[in-house]
């Protein structure tokens, strides 16, 4: 498509532009499975919670693990920095919008304590769940092994962008093929939106990308740094790329996970949809309960300390954690159950399984 003449773009599609078609036989939504497998663990839900400490604390990660989600925590956030992040946590929640980001940046100054790492990871281990957990490409090389002898299950190296060959001058790359081949743990590894840097982390040795710049509602690098690919067909990219690795590789699948900017159950269904084998969401349960940020939301974008692409976003608080996830509703927006609206779209367009549904016919919906 021409933008001028000296520049052409193809159309993408964001995930409300899209919608699911209802398929000739329908199910019932009890017969339905919504589990997801990755490596050798296996989840009841296709959920994976951000690492944002607004939404994931030890004790938060355990709780939606025992709800069938994975929580991932983030190993350079506030649990990993002060012994008790409690008190800062509520002074976040009551600082004023001025002063937000500033404060954040000074709270997030204080430096990562190597033996933090080890005990959180524990803490979530001692519950008997999957542990994941996230470092930055630039912080992985520091700490990997803490985490790695922690006893981490899942490995998450997530930043804005993640690229396979990150080209500096000025520092020793992150060798991600090197890296993965000498760690015990699958990796899963992002942001990517295209197929082609899909096609390269897949070569890695990934267990799994995630797909997205986090381009939620806790970051503004849509309007920083004017970077964003419309989520539909970025999911839609990406899962051209696991099928076309799954030949090169002779049979080697890796999970493709939507991350960012879905905040209703019909987003999540419209994801998988497209492709994605989970979702990764923030938003969506910094509104329960329990969530540490209590009502409010904020990625490590927010206190960057040279270019905060981030800001505390009020999300306000719904219900709990498990009336968010798994229901009963008590508002009809999309905002809970939603695993059950997931049952429903897959029950109401005739899939009984995830890995089928990714095969569900979607339209184009013109209204936008």
């Amino acid at each position: 498509m021409e933008i001028g003449l000296g520049k052409n773009g193809r159309r993408a599609y964001e995930l409300d532009e899209i919608g699911i078609v209802p398929a000739r036989r329908t199910r019932d939504p009890e017969e339905v499975s919504i589990a997801w497998q990755i490596d050798a663990y296996r989840f009841e839900t296709p959920l994976v919670v951000s690492p944002m400490d607004s939404v994931a604390s030890p004790k938060t990660v355990v709780a939606v693990g025992e709800q069938g989600g994975l929580g991932v925590l983030d190993l350079e956030g506030l649990w990993t920095r002060y012994e008790d992040p409690e008190p800062l946590l509520q002074e976040i929640r009551e600082l004023d919008d001025v002063a937000a980001t500033k404060r954040l940046q000074e709270i997030y100054a204080a430096p990562i304590q190597e033996e933090l790492i080890g005990r959180r990871i524990e803490e979530i281990r001692d519950a008997g769940l999957v542990t994941a957990a996230r470092l930055s490409p630039q912080r992985t090389a520091q700490y990997h092994k803490a985490v790695v002898d922690a006893g981490v299950d899942i490995f998450v190296i997530r930043g804005t962008t993640v690229s396979a060959e990150h080209v500096s001058g000025r520092a020793e790359p992150l060798n991600l093929k090197q890296f993965i081949y000498e760690l015990d743990v699958p990796v899963v590894v992002g942001g990517c939106a295209t197929y082609t840097a899909a096609l390269h982390l897949m070569r890695t040795g990934a267990a799994g990308v995630l797909v997205g710049f986090g381009g939620g509602s806790g970051h503004t690098t849509r309007s920083v740094l004017g970077v964003a690919v419309p989520m539909a067909s970025a999911v839609g990219d990406v899962s051209a790329a696991r099928r076309d690795y799954l030949d090169e590789s002779g049979g080697r699948y890796v999970h493709v996970i939507a991350d960012g900017g879905m905040t209703s159950s019909g987003d999540m269904a419209k994801a998988l949809a497209c492709g994605a084998d989970a979702v990764m969401v923030g938003s969506p349960l910094a509104r329960a309960t329990e969530a540490p940020g209590g009502g409010y939301h904020w990625g490590s974008e927010a206190h960057h300390g040279e270019l905060p692409r981030g800001e505390r976003v009020h999300v306000g608080t719904i219900g709990d954690l498990k009336s968010i996830l798994h229901g009963p509703a008590s508002s009809s927006d999309g905002s809970m159950n939603l695993m059950g609206a997931l049952r429903r779209t897959m029950a109401t367009s005739g899939y009984t399984d995830l890995k089928e549904f990714q095969r569900v016919e979607v339209v184009v919906n013109p209204h936008h």
